[in-house]
């Protein structure tokens, strides 16, 4: 099995390695392109000037300068971005154009609002070639999926993990707190991204709503198809608790739909919800132990998890399901929750897993130690580890360089001094991109930048030593990694978002329809694999999956878009925002609320153990939700 083992994580090795050499060609090709497709997302001014570049005059731009900037689908409703222009619906007619390429080099407000116009690469630079224009995008659709989740497997979970540790959370605050936003992390900031960067409120609705159906009738009703044979009882508390408080999600949510618009107050109560089931969750616990100490029961002693039930079925996590480090942290108090839990939920996207070698006692680390290579001989010239390295290097060293990481097995002082230098300029290019400042305000906003980079940079340089990390101060460091992991995200997902709505435009199909099913199902793949894995370790694994399943989703609700919606509310204070109008919404969360009611129906019937009826009902549940919402789509003229 150890042998098994190590090939198998070989194999994921020379895969990783494979993708991030395809994802860096793939970003290569947008490099070389580069004339129209990079520009700036958070400029609130187009970045290239076509009407220059191209010579065109006034009269010929008479074609397409007062045209509709509104989405390709929603035409008759006429929405327009004053942050981030949308797509002209003009492009598929280009009327007074010979093809799209010349109209969208007329208009170039006419983009997705990323970096790179992906409208321009596909209809200019891939104007003869459209299946090569297919590929790249896909190919680089998959990237963003990866990097969102590579960082927050590798960067922001490992953070959150030392930030528990330096503030001694209990367990169970941990574990409705923290825990959650490690986990649901790339669902949380791409609508975030969806709301504030891309004005695309639409798709960040229908991903997080999308990826919760998917989670609740998918990943439950396949973990329940995995279970079934092993007659495995869950606690009925526990599950009553979370689906109760899905319900009244549920339930608000549609109340702000139905009105249409919500203020900052209304935002604000729409995410405390989530911090009353907290609060719950800690009092539960905290009268449970309570009650375990007067009749003297052996509760109080060892660390539980944050889930429910009795004091005998409770989880104890000094014995984890999974392998764990056994001291992941070994320079910080040993953190109360199971070291595999703070990444659980996207630990395939992670270049750390697996990593250790046996001489390291199987210890597991977030840590950059790589495997051991095919090549023999100690003086080998050639390592195929070391060429997989390479392939990830143009994907990593932007994010090592910028986000400060002092985990022991990944502690180095040339990237913590760098990223202590580099991490202030990349903050002040941000504010200079999203804020119209003179140039005056500019230079000066980066040199205050570059000052404090090298200030910090120096104290770095001075104050560590190279052979571990920093043992005082902690605190900076690790908050420093929390919010530059932040920022990341942000970029990334407003990328992601970005290509999913130039997607939809090349496509013909409703950008909300894409972050129902595209990014909903990226975001969830790592539910449905870590809890699929979870449960079949049988006994609490089952309860820890259950759990995660409606947990998980529930905070992406709540705290994802409740943070969405109170960003939006706080721009338009002390007026309301406008919740983007979709009919369809309506239909996602009635089919939420089916799933979650089936399982109230059929879990208690069967005893609280998950059976075929339950998984088979949950799965055609989804069947018909994906298949009625296609036939709308199609309906409504979303697909060409």
């Amino acid at each position: 099995m150890e042998f098994l083992s190590r090939i198998s994580c070989r194999k994921r090795s020379k895969f990783r390695g494979s993708f991030n050499g395809l994802c860096v060609l793939v970003l290569l090709v947008f490099i070389v392109y580069n004339d129209g497709v990079v520009h700036n997302p958070f400029s609130e001014k187009p970045s290239l000037n076509y009407h220059q570049k191209t010579g065109l005059s006034n009269d010929y731009l008479g074609h397409g300068a007062n045209s509709s900037i509104i989405d390709p689908i929603m035409q008759s409703k006429n929405l327009q971005s004053s942050k981030n222009p949308t797509i002209c619906t003009e492009i598929y007619e280009h009327s007074g154009f010979s093809n799209e390429c010349e109209y969208l080099r007329a208009n170039p407000d006419c983009n997705s609002g990323g970096f790179l116009n992906y409208l321009v690469f596909f209809y200019c630079d891939c104007e003869k070639v459209k299946p090569l224009g297919y590929a790249v995008l896909g190919i680089w659709l998959l990237a963003l999926f990866y990097l969102l989740g590579n960082t927050a497997a590798d960067y922001f979970c490992c953070c959150l993990e030392m930030l528990s540790c330096l503030l001694k959370l209990p367990p169970t605050v941990a574990g409705v707190t923290l825990l959650p936003l490690g986990n649901g992390a790339p669902d949380v900031f791409a609508s975030i991204a969806s709301f504030a960067g891309q004005d695309s409120g639409d798709v960040g609705l229908n991903s997080v709503l999308g990826g919760a159906v998917f989670v609740t009738c998918i990943v439950v009703g396949t973990v329940s198809l995995c279970v079934a044979d092993k007659n495995i009882q869950i606690d009925r508390k526990c599950f009553l608790r979370d689906v109760g408080f899905f319900l009244i999600a549920i339930v608000s949510l549609c109340a702000i739909l139905a009105v249409g618009e919500v203020s900052l107050g209304g935002a604000i109560t729409f995410a405390l919800i989530y911090v009353v089931y907290a609060v719950c969750i800690a009092a539960s616990e905290m009268f449970r132990k309570k009650r375990d100490r007067m009749l003297g029961l052996d509760g109080g002693g060892r660390p539980l998890l944050p889930l429910c039930g009795n004091a005998e079925e409770d989880i104890d996590i000094e014995h984890p399901l999974l392998e764990s480090a056994d001291d992941a942290v070994p320079f910080l108090q040993k953190s109360k929750l199971p070291h595999w839990m703070w990444t659980s939920n996207v630990a395939i996207y992670s270049n750390e897993a697996g990593k250790a070698s046996d001489d390291e006692g199987g210890k597991v680390v977030w840590g950059w130690n790589e495997e051991e290579g095919d090549a023999t001989g100690a003086e080998a010239w050639f390592s195929w580890s070391g060429l997989y390295s390479l392939l990830e290097m143009p994907l990593a060293i932007p994010r090592r360089l910028t986000i400060p990481i002092v985990e022991e097995g990944r502690w180095s002082k040339t990237c913590a001094v760098a990223s202590a230098f580099f991490a202030p300029i990349l903050v002040a290019f941000l504010w200079s991109s999203a804020n119209a400042l003179g140039f005056i305000a500019n230079e000066a906003l980066y040199l205050t930048g570059v000052v404090v980079g090298a200030t910090l940079g120096l104290l770095a340089l001075i104050f560590t030593r190279a052979d571990h990390p920093p043992t005082k101060f902690l605190l900076p460091w690790v908050v420093g990694g929390f919010l530059m992991s932040i920022v990341w995200f942000y970029m990334i997902a407003n990328e992601l978002v970005a290509l999913l709505v130039g997607l939809g435009v090349i496509m013909r199909i409703k950008a909300s329809l894409l972050g129902l099913t595209i990014l909903a199902w990226g975001n969830s793949m790592g539910d449905l694999m870590s809890n699929v894995a979870i449960a079949l370790n049988g006994g609490h694994g089952v309860q820890v999956a259950m759990s995660g399943c409606y947990a998980g989703p529930m905070f992406n609700i709540l705290v994802g878009l409740g943070v969405s919606l109170l960003i939006g509310a706080w721009s338009e204070k002390p007026g309301s925002y406008v919740v983007p109008e979709d009919s369809s919404l309506y239909l996602t969360l009635g089919f939420l609320s089916l799933g979650l009611v089936w399982a109230v129906v059929v879990l208690p019937r069967n005893d609280m153990r998950p059976n075929r009826l339950l998984g088979a009902g949950l799965m055609l549940i989804y069947l018909g939700f994906l298949s009625l919402r296609v036939c709308i789509a199609m309906a409504e003229g979303s697909t060409t």
